[in-house]
Protein backbone atom coordinates (compact mmCIF):
# COMPACT_ATOMS: atom_id res chain seq x y z
CA UNK A 1 0.00 0.00 0.00
CA UNK A 2 0.72 3.29 -0.62
CA UNK A 3 2.21 5.48 2.45
CA UNK A 4 1.45 9.10 3.44
CA UNK A 5 3.19 11.55 6.04
CA UNK A 6 0.67 14.36 7.06
CA UNK A 7 1.64 17.11 9.60
CA UNK A 8 -1.35 18.65 11.25
CA UNK A 9 -3.63 15.95 10.81
CA UNK A 10 -5.66 15.63 13.75
CA UNK A 11 -8.44 18.07 12.68
CA UNK A 12 -9.30 20.44 9.85
CA UNK A 13 -7.89 19.46 6.21
CA UNK A 14 -4.95 17.19 7.59
CA UNK A 15 -7.76 14.94 9.34
CA UNK A 16 -9.96 15.15 6.15
CA UNK A 17 -7.34 14.28 3.62
CA UNK A 18 -6.01 11.73 5.99
CA UNK A 19 -9.50 9.99 6.20
CA UNK A 20 -9.76 10.35 2.37
CA UNK A 21 -6.74 8.72 1.66
CA UNK A 22 -7.63 5.83 4.45
CA UNK A 23 -10.35 4.93 2.20
CA UNK A 24 -8.34 4.60 -0.84
CA UNK A 25 -6.29 1.96 1.11
CA UNK A 26 -2.89 4.66 1.92
CA UNK A 27 -1.20 3.58 5.39
CA UNK A 28 -0.52 7.09 7.32
CA UNK A 29 1.77 8.69 9.86
CA UNK A 30 -0.44 11.12 11.15
CA UNK A 31 1.80 14.09 13.32
CA UNK A 32 0.05 16.27 16.17
CA UNK A 33 0.73 18.29 19.00
CA UNK A 34 -2.13 16.94 21.07
CA UNK A 35 -2.10 13.55 21.69
CA UNK A 36 -5.80 13.21 22.87
CA UNK A 37 -7.05 14.61 20.12
CA UNK A 38 -4.53 13.07 17.30
CA UNK A 39 -5.47 9.72 19.03
CA UNK A 40 -8.87 10.12 18.46
CA UNK A 41 -8.94 11.45 14.91
CA UNK A 42 -6.21 8.04 14.29
CA UNK A 43 -9.01 5.85 15.52
CA UNK A 44 -11.41 6.83 12.97
CA UNK A 45 -9.12 7.30 10.36
CA UNK A 46 -8.19 3.52 11.14
CA UNK A 47 -11.44 2.02 10.95
CA UNK A 48 -11.28 2.52 7.25
CA UNK A 49 -8.58 -0.78 7.74
CA UNK A 50 -4.96 0.46 6.51
CA UNK A 51 -2.46 1.09 9.23
CA UNK A 52 -2.45 4.54 11.08
CA UNK A 53 0.87 5.39 12.98
CA UNK A 54 -0.03 8.61 15.39
CA UNK A 55 3.35 10.79 16.26
CA UNK A 56 2.54 13.10 18.81
CA UNK A 57 5.40 16.07 18.78
CA UNK A 58 6.10 19.40 17.23
CA UNK A 59 7.57 19.88 13.96
CA UNK A 60 9.81 22.16 14.53
CA UNK A 61 11.99 19.92 16.90
CA UNK A 62 13.83 17.96 14.21
CA UNK A 63 13.80 14.80 16.35
CA UNK A 64 10.43 14.29 15.84
CA UNK A 65 10.69 14.95 12.65
CA UNK A 66 13.04 11.73 12.29
CA UNK A 67 9.86 9.90 14.16
CA UNK A 68 8.01 10.95 11.35
CA UNK A 69 9.83 9.21 8.75
CA UNK A 70 11.07 6.28 10.61
CA UNK A 71 7.32 5.57 10.66
CA UNK A 72 6.57 5.85 7.19
CA UNK A 73 9.93 3.64 6.56
CA UNK A 74 8.32 0.77 9.24
CA UNK A 75 5.47 1.25 7.11
CA UNK A 76 7.28 0.28 3.68
CA UNK A 77 8.31 3.57 2.20
CA UNK A 78 7.01 7.28 1.49
CA UNK A 79 5.13 8.18 -1.70
CA UNK A 80 3.41 11.31 -0.66
CA UNK A 81 4.48 13.99 2.73
CA UNK A 82 1.90 16.55 3.18
CA UNK A 83 2.90 19.80 5.16
CA UNK A 84 0.05 21.11 6.55
CA UNK A 85 0.79 22.29 10.03
CA UNK A 86 0.89 26.23 9.93
CA UNK A 87 1.01 28.55 12.63
CA UNK A 88 -0.29 32.30 12.50
CA UNK A 89 2.03 34.22 14.24
CA UNK A 90 -0.65 35.94 16.42
CA UNK A 91 -3.52 34.94 17.36
CA UNK A 92 -6.06 36.50 16.96
CA UNK A 93 -3.98 38.31 13.66
CA UNK A 94 -2.51 41.72 13.98
CA UNK A 95 -1.37 44.34 11.66
CA UNK A 96 2.47 44.21 10.96
CA UNK A 97 2.80 47.33 13.01
CA UNK A 98 2.40 44.83 16.78
CA UNK A 99 2.97 42.19 14.97
CA UNK A 100 5.46 40.36 17.83
CA UNK A 101 8.80 39.47 15.92
CA UNK A 102 8.47 35.72 18.25
CA UNK A 103 5.62 35.17 16.76
CA UNK A 104 6.68 36.05 13.15
CA UNK A 105 9.40 33.29 13.75
CA UNK A 106 7.32 31.06 15.30
CA UNK A 107 5.51 30.90 12.07
CA UNK A 108 8.37 31.00 10.10
CA UNK A 109 9.80 28.28 11.97
CA UNK A 110 6.84 25.50 11.51
CA UNK A 111 5.15 26.87 8.04
CA UNK A 112 9.00 26.88 6.27
CA UNK A 113 11.83 25.87 8.08
CA UNK A 114 10.38 22.93 9.54
CA UNK A 115 8.79 22.17 6.07
CA UNK A 116 11.78 21.87 4.34
CA UNK A 117 13.53 20.26 6.82
CA UNK A 118 10.69 17.25 7.18
CA UNK A 119 11.45 16.75 3.30
CA UNK A 120 14.95 16.89 3.52
CA UNK A 121 14.33 13.93 6.38
CA UNK A 122 11.92 12.43 3.97
CA UNK A 123 13.74 12.61 0.49
CA UNK A 124 15.26 9.31 0.41
CA UNK A 125 12.12 7.93 1.11
CA UNK A 126 10.46 9.92 -1.93
CA UNK A 127 12.66 8.95 -4.16
CA UNK A 128 12.36 5.04 -3.69
CA UNK A 129 8.67 5.53 -3.91
CA UNK A 130 6.93 3.33 -6.88
CA UNK A 131 4.98 5.21 -8.46
CA UNK A 132 7.00 8.98 -8.18
CA UNK A 133 7.28 10.28 -4.98
CA UNK A 134 4.94 13.52 -4.03
CA UNK A 135 5.30 16.73 -1.86
CA UNK A 136 2.47 18.90 -1.05
CA UNK A 137 2.94 22.06 0.80
CA UNK A 138 -0.49 23.48 1.85
CA UNK A 139 -0.56 27.32 0.82
CA UNK A 140 -3.21 30.10 1.52
CA UNK A 141 -4.52 33.03 -0.98
CA UNK A 142 -2.74 35.09 1.41
CA UNK A 143 0.59 33.94 0.42
CA UNK A 144 -0.39 35.78 -3.12
CA UNK A 145 -2.70 38.56 -2.33
CA UNK A 146 -2.20 41.67 0.73
CA UNK A 147 -4.91 41.14 3.40
CA UNK A 148 -4.53 43.25 6.38
CA UNK A 149 -3.32 41.64 9.20
CA UNK A 150 -2.00 38.52 7.74
CA UNK A 151 1.18 39.90 6.40
CA UNK A 152 3.17 37.52 8.81
CA UNK A 153 1.12 34.49 8.11
CA UNK A 154 1.25 35.35 4.42
CA UNK A 155 5.06 36.06 4.41
CA UNK A 156 5.62 32.35 5.55
CA UNK A 157 3.45 30.86 3.42
CA UNK A 158 4.85 33.19 0.19
CA UNK A 159 8.26 31.28 1.41
CA UNK A 160 6.64 28.06 1.27
CA UNK A 161 5.65 28.59 -2.35
CA UNK A 162 9.00 29.64 -3.09
CA UNK A 163 11.06 26.36 -1.54
CA UNK A 164 7.73 24.35 -3.23
CA UNK A 165 8.69 25.83 -6.96
CA UNK A 166 12.30 25.38 -6.29
CA UNK A 167 11.83 21.92 -4.78
CA UNK A 168 9.92 21.00 -8.09
CA UNK A 169 13.08 22.26 -10.31
CA UNK A 170 15.06 20.76 -8.49
CA UNK A 171 13.86 17.15 -7.89
CA UNK A 172 12.53 16.69 -11.51
CA UNK A 173 11.59 13.09 -10.85
CA UNK A 174 9.36 14.01 -7.89
CA UNK A 175 5.65 15.82 -8.45
CA UNK A 176 5.92 19.25 -5.77
CA UNK A 177 2.37 20.62 -5.68
CA UNK A 178 1.60 23.98 -3.52
CA UNK A 179 -1.89 24.30 -2.62
CA UNK A 180 -4.20 26.91 -2.01
CA UNK A 181 -7.24 25.17 -0.19
CA UNK A 182 -9.27 28.86 -0.62
CA UNK A 183 -11.93 29.49 2.86
CA UNK A 184 -12.56 27.01 4.63
CA UNK A 185 -14.41 26.21 8.31
CA UNK A 186 -11.01 25.94 10.39
CA UNK A 187 -9.85 26.21 13.87
CA UNK A 188 -6.81 28.11 12.34
CA UNK A 189 -8.78 30.22 10.51
CA UNK A 190 -11.28 30.85 13.70
CA UNK A 191 -8.40 31.81 16.06
CA UNK A 192 -7.05 34.22 13.12
CA UNK A 193 -10.30 35.92 12.74
CA UNK A 194 -12.12 35.42 15.68
CA UNK A 195 -15.10 38.17 14.92
CA UNK A 196 -15.96 36.28 11.55
CA UNK A 197 -18.56 33.75 12.07
CA UNK A 198 -19.71 33.72 8.12
CA UNK A 199 -20.28 30.29 6.38
CA UNK A 200 -17.33 28.75 5.34
CA UNK A 201 -17.14 25.31 3.25
CA UNK A 202 -15.79 22.11 5.80
CA UNK A 203 -12.28 21.06 5.19
CA UNK A 204 -13.55 17.73 2.90
CA UNK A 205 -15.17 19.72 0.44
CA UNK A 206 -11.70 20.77 -0.74
CA UNK A 207 -10.39 17.25 -0.60
CA UNK A 208 -10.71 15.87 -3.81
CA UNK A 209 -8.96 18.67 -5.32
CA UNK A 210 -5.72 17.32 -3.63
CA UNK A 211 -6.76 13.67 -4.49
CA UNK A 212 -7.49 15.13 -8.62
CA UNK A 213 -3.42 15.82 -8.16
CA UNK A 214 -2.51 12.54 -6.64
CA UNK A 215 -4.76 10.61 -9.59
CA UNK A 216 -3.80 12.72 -12.78
CA UNK A 217 0.12 13.94 -11.29
CA UNK A 218 0.24 17.49 -13.42
CA UNK A 219 3.30 19.09 -13.46
CA UNK A 220 4.82 20.56 -10.19
CA UNK A 221 3.52 24.04 -9.37
CA UNK A 222 0.77 26.23 -7.23
CA UNK A 223 -2.62 25.18 -7.63
CA UNK A 224 -5.61 25.66 -6.19
CA UNK A 225 -8.50 23.96 -4.78
CA UNK A 226 -11.23 25.55 -6.62
CA UNK A 227 -9.86 25.45 -9.73
CA UNK A 228 -9.24 21.77 -9.62
CA UNK A 229 -12.78 21.40 -8.19
CA UNK A 230 -13.77 22.94 -10.93
CA UNK A 231 -11.63 20.94 -13.53
CA UNK A 232 -9.37 23.54 -14.33
CA UNK A 233 -5.97 24.19 -13.59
Amino acid sequence: MPVAIITGASKGLGRALAEALAARGWDLVLDARTAEVLKEAAAVVGEHGTRVEAVVGDVTDPAHRSALVAAAWQLGGCDLLVNNASALGAEPLVRLEDLPLDGLRRALEVNVVAALGLVQEALPLLHGARAGGSVITVSSDAAAEAYATWGGYGASKAALDQLAAVLGEEEPELRVWAVDPGDMATDLYATAVPEDDGPRPEPGSVVPAFLRLLDERPASGRYGAPALLEGRR
